[in-house]
């Protein structure tokens, strides 16, 4: 996926479940542009992952063994906790 086609992460950043939304959705709207190209690419990488291990991560009940993809959800739920709540 190319980094700036934000249609098209905007679409891969709707996942399954409401709680991958929530973190996810809220991240890309406000941080993407914020991010370089290297993180775009690895923010991008991240959401090839499956639903399952992104809740987890996500949810702190595990890490990805990937350093860069364990920078990115720290990366995420630390602008999404300096943010606050988000509604959906």
């Amino acid at each position: 996926m190319n980094i700036n086609n934000k249609a098209r992460i905007h679409w891969a950043c709707r996942r399954g479940m409401r709680e991958l939304d929530i973190s996810i959705m809220p991240f890309f709207e406000h941080e993407y542009d914020t991010l370089s190209d290297e993180e775009k690419n690895v923010f991008i990488r991240l959401l090839e992952c499956d639903d399952p291990d992104l809740f987890n991560w996500l949810m702190n009940h595990g890490s990805p063994q990937d350093k860069e993809l364990q920078k990115m959800v720290s990366l995420i739920q630390t602008r999404n906790k300096a943010r606050g709540p988000v509604a959906m």
